[in-house]
Order: structure tokens, then sequence, then C-alpha cells
């Protein structure tokens, strides 16, 4: 083997090792970022259970009206865990989401006058007498179980 032969060999292989070096870097910043984003997603999810918990018990104490702590429940179990959002026993959230999406809300709300605003008000309270037992029970089921049982959980 001559010197040429050699210094080119030489060379390939420093080249060959810087390369893997580098690669070897940019692999534990993925790795990183993989570990930072899991853990991103677990304090989401923390944080959106303690939220759904919060709204669940303020349903039940009646310390929130039920149409807005239902659409809320609604919005953070889309959220939190589809799967559990799409029980048959968090229906109720949907359906009443759905039966008050067209309603104004923040300063649409206040710009409306006292008529439509009374009729909105009637709807509430016609879909409150007629889901109210049902989100409560929705409500009990999710901080005795759903929570509990869901794998955003896990």
């Amino acid at each position: 083997m001559n010197a040429l032969t050699l210094i080119l060999l030489l060379t390939g292989l420093l080249l060959i090792a810087a390369l893997a070096a580098y690669a070897w870097h940019l692999w534990r910043r993925v790795w990183a970022n993989q570990r930072a984003h899991q853990q991103a997603q677990q304090e989401r999810q923390q944080r959106l259970g303690g939220d759904l918990n919060i709204l669940a018990s303020s349903l039940l104490d009646e310390q929130l009206p039920l149409i807005e702590g239902a659409i809320r429940i609604k919005v953070l179990l889309d959220n939190y865990d589809s799967a559990l959002s799409n029980d048959s026993r968090c229906q109720v959230s949907h359906l009443l989401f759905d039966a008050t999406h067209d309603v104004p809300t923040h300063a649409d709300w206040k710009a409306l006058d006292k008529a439509e605003r009374r009729r909105f008000e009637k709807r509430f309270n016609e879909l409150e007498l007629q889901h109210k037992a049902a989100a409560r029970i929705a409500a009990r089921w999710l901080l005795d179980e759903g929570l509990k049982r869901s794998p955003a959980n896990a």
C-alpha cells in the first residue's frame, strides 16, 4: 500500500468517524426533543384532567350553569381523550353543545336585544329541564370512573 492510499484511507476513516459523531449528536437531540414533547403532553393531560375534575364538581355543586358546564366539559373532553368524549355516558355534553352552537357569545351576546336574549334564555331553561339529570349523572360518572379509567391517565 502506498502513502497516498494510506492517507486517503485514514482521511475516509476520519470523515466517517466525524459523520458518525455528528449523527450521534443529532440523534441525542431528537431523543431529548421526544422526551420534552412527552413530558409536555403529560403535563397537558394532567392539567386537562384537573380542569375536568373542577368543572364536573362545579356542575354537581351547581356553582356553574348547566349549559355552560356541559359545553366546557365537552370541549375539554375532546382535547383530553376522544374515546372518553365519545363514551355514551358523556353524550349529553355533545347534545347540549350541538343544541347551543348558534348562541352568540361575549360581545355578540351583549349586542343582542332583550327579546332575542330572552328567547335564547328560554331555550337554555328548556334544555336544562330536559337534560339536567343526565348531565349530573355524566358529571358524577366522570368524577367517579371516567377520569380514573381514561388511558390519558396512564
